[in-house]
């Protein structure tokens, strides 16, 4: 009898202690953190890492949407023109990208899109573009390889820019 009673026990408490871990896994709250956009507006300049231009200016609107605190999706347009004494390259950048944060400021990124040329006959282009940066609430500074690849040229790029978010401030009940 001894023996049935304690293997019952037994039994009895093994069911309540795994009853219980997952109802203590879900006590320990993540902090909330809500999904939505945020805007940010960049200045760019570059060097081309080929010797056909000489440098590189642009501007740039992102809207970004955060799915977490580390990962988010973004749509980036602009304007960058390439420099060179024999004659300039302009184009209108659109890419979609991903947004991986390694830690609370320093993220990954990586954009995928075309540029369509300004000038007479430029035509458009494949750009690929990956990226390092550092992110707080208002500032956000990226290093960034851009390739274009109809265009023959690509370039290593500095982003600065102002950008906040437009996200509710309502806490998750």
């Amino acid at each position: 009898m001894f023996k049935l009673t304690k293997k019952v026990s037994l039994a009895f408490m093994a069911i309540v202690l795994l009853a219980t871990l997952p109802a203590t896994a879900q006590k320990k709250d993540k902090p909330y953190y809500p999904k939505g956009f945020r805007v940010g507006f960049g200045l760019n300049g570059g060097l081309p890492l080929d010797s056909e231009y000489d440098g590189a200016l642009g501007v740039d609107a992102r809207i970004q949407y955060d799915f977490s605190q580390k990962t988010s999706l973004t749509l980036t347009s602009g304007y960058t023109h390439l420099f060179d004494s024999d004659g300039d390259l302009g184009l209108v950048p659109v890419k979609a990208g991903f947004k991986q944060f390694l830690n609370k400021n320093i993220y990954a990124m990586g954009e995928l899109g075309a540029g369509f040329g300004t000038h007479e006959g430029m035509g458009n282009t494949f750009i690929w573009s990956p990226a390092i940066g550092y992110a707080n609430r208002y500032v956000d500074v990226s290093l960034r390889y851009e390739n274009f690849n109809d265009y023959n040229t690509d370039q290593l790029a500095i982003r600065v820019a102002y950008g906040f978010s437009l996200k509710k401030k309502s806490k998750k009940k």
